[in-house]
Parts: C-alpha cells; sequence; structure tokens
C-alpha cells in the first residue's frame, strides 16, 4: 500500500538539500513509490520560497533541479476546507488542512507545535525518524 503523507517543507528541504543527511533516505521513499507526498499550492509556494533563501546559495538551475527531484513524485491537492485541529500558526495549519483535506495517512514533521497534536488527528503525526522506524517495521 502506498502511503499518502504530507511532509512539512523544512523535511522536504533536508532531504532535497543534504544527499548524505539524515533525512536523504526519503528522496528514495518517493521516488520508488513507496508514497504519495502531499502539496497544495501554498505549500508549494512556501517551498520554492525556502529553496530561495540566501544562505542555501542555490543558482536557479539548481532550484529547478532539486524541485524535479520532488514534484514529479506528488499529488496535488485542492484544499478547500480546514481541518478541525487549529494552530496559531498559519504556517502550521496549512499542513494540517492539507493533511485532512487530502486523506493523508500521516503528516511527518519536526515542529514540536505539529507534533504536539499527534493522537488528536485523523492521521498520524510523527517526526522523520518515527516515521522511518514505523516503515522499517512494517517490511
Amino acid at each position: 500500500m502506498t502511503l499518502r503523507v504530507v511532509f512539512d517543507v523544512s523535511t522536504v528541504v533536508s532531504a532535497l538539500l543534504f544527499q548524505d543527511g539524515r533525512l536523504a533516505w526519503l528522496r528514495r521513499h518517493w521516488r520508488d513509490g513507496s508514497c504519495t507526498p502531499l502539496l497544495s499550492r501554498t505549500t508549494t509556494a512556501e517551498l520554492v520560497r525556502v529553496l530561495n533563501y540566501p544562505k542555501f546559495r542555490l543558482s536557479q538551475a539548481d532550484r529547478h533541479e532539486l524541485l524535479g527531484e520532488y514534484l514529479p513524485f506528488c499529488e496535488t491537492v485542492m484544499v478547500n476546507g480546514q481541518c478541525l485541529l487549529k494552530r496559531r500558526d498559519a504556517n502550521d495549519q496549512v499542513f494540517l488542512d492539507l493533511a485532512e483535506i487530502g486523506r493523508a495517512d500521516v503528516l511527518v514533521s519536526g515542529d514540536n507545535d505539529l507534533l504536539d497534536l499527534s493522537g488528536k488527528a485523523p492521521f498520524v503525526i510523527e517526526n522523520p525518524e518515527t516515521y522511518r522506524q514505523r516503515l522499517s517495521s512494517r517490511d
């Protein structure tokens, strides 16, 4: 079964930028079809915005190449509603809304505000390492 997953932007950026980093395995995970990452217009715009940060020193070609490593494997969801769980931070709320409207199996994030909602949503919320461990136990 292919999992429907919402990855927060920091998780995706870490997986894309640090090819030998602790989240590099996610590239293989979405590339081999083990999951379908879900995106919305808002989360895609946030990803593009973050990849433009000067600290990353990415050229336009670099950004396009990185996006090409992720976007083709994603499903775009029209978010036309809201999750019943509410966050003060709109940057967090967009991921909850996407996960609920997109019928995600899991939202993967390192954000403590989102992780605090674990067990309160109709989808699993967990950090990348817990997600990886759960996947390993399924194999």
